[in-house]
């Protein structure tokens, strides 16, 4: 008997059509359970309690709803189970992968997201197959940590890591991990050996509370990025997305508002750290990447954009100067992915 504890929280797996209309409802979530029972022919050896501390459509949620979820999940005391399935939304999963994973890096347990991208009784809804591969991971698995079982249309099943989930591909509802190496594959009820090697850095467990700072800004480029309309004032730091080449305009050929170069330095008066993500940390770089380095933004190599973010908003809600820079370098979940050598950042 394996001893699971359910979180639902809404997103299209907690919800119905009604009217051509896609909301949360108080009964979706069961009918997982249901649809469990039907298909799963080993039902009976899973024992699920059951907790509903939220329901929302994840594209609602805001870092209070992890503090929320955080706090629900430690009042089940999660070491009691054998494992724990979180129910969520697409559209922001890959940011709440990254917020379980960095905040339970210590648990000593198998944490899974579940989604559909589908409200469950549309035919081709993928969330009961998603919501089996948790139950099996459970059972079969050794592995700790959190991970993301989802299978893209026409495609075997793939396990996430949940600190390598990225958001999903535009206009399609599929996944990939960040460099498209999941950790595994799930086929006919068998998990494939890991397809990944994670590094044993992982030092002393950090005493983390479920405190997210309201004061990180986010910032994508884009052609035509007018950065005179961004006032940092009141905010703690920023994190500026880059392009796939881990680049942002550095240039002032078409005039000073479109650089990120005096932005930065605007933000260093201030005193506010400029972060950049995603990189990869290589024996070479663009020219405009080390431009923006020299003027001191600092880089989070080898991670998603998504985890960088959320590892910034727990950095600076728990710590403070220098202990917010040792916790934001080390690599508490698995975040860091490998390097390739000779390869521009």
């Amino acid at each position: 008997m394996k001893n699971i504890l359910l979180v639902f929280t809404g997103g299209t797996i907690g919800s119905q059509t009604v009217g051509g209309t896609i909301a949360t409802s108080d009964t979706a979530p069961y009918r997982l359970l249901q649809l469990f029972k039907q298909h799963y022919s080993e039902h009976p050896q899973i024992d699920f309690t059951t907790i509903c501390p939220v329901q929302i459509l994840s594209e609602n949620i805001a870092p209070a709803f992890w503090e929320t979820l955080i706090k629900a999940i430690e009042a089940q005391h999660p070491e009691r189970y054998d494992g724990i399935i979180v129910t969520h939304g697409t559209d922001t999963l890959a940011y709440t992968a990254a917020a379980l994973s960095l905040y339970f890096h210590a648990l000593a347990k198998p944490m899974l997201l579940v989604s559909s991208d589908r409200p469950l009784d549309h035919p081709e809804a993928n969330g009961l197959n998603n919501f089996i591969a948790a139950v099996e991971f459970i059972r079969q698995r050794r592995e700790t940590g959190v991970f993301v079982p989802y299978r893209n249309p026409g495609e075997n099943t793939q396990i996430h890591l949940g600190s390598r989930l990225a958001s999903s591909l535009q206009l399609s509802g599929d996944f990939i991990s960040v460099q498209n190496k999941s950790y595994c594959r799930f086929e006919n009820g068998v998990f494939s050996e890991p397809l990944i090697t994670l590094k044993n850095t992982i030092g002393a467990a950090y005493d983390l509370k479920p405190d997210f700072s309201k004061r990180i800004a986010l910032i994508r480029p884009y052609p035509g990025l007018n950065y005179t309309l961004f006032n940092p004032e009141g905010i703690d730091a920023v994190l500026h997305d880059l392009y796939h080449s881990g680049t942002a305009c550095a240039s002032m050929q078409w005039g000073t508002d479109g650089s990120l170069l005096p932005f930065i330095e605007r933000c260093r008066k201030q005193g506010i750290r400029l972060y950049l993500a995603p990189s990869i940390h290589s024996d070479s770089a663009y020219e405009s990447t080390l431009e923006l380095l020299e003027q001191g933004a600092v880089m989070l190599w080898n991670q998603s954009i998504e985890c960088a973010y959320v590892k910034l908003l727990l950095g600076y809600g728990n710590f403070s100067d220098e202990a917010i820079q040792r916790f934001i370098e080390q690599d508490l979940a698995g975040e860091h992915v490998d390097g390739t050598k000779n390869h521009p950042v």
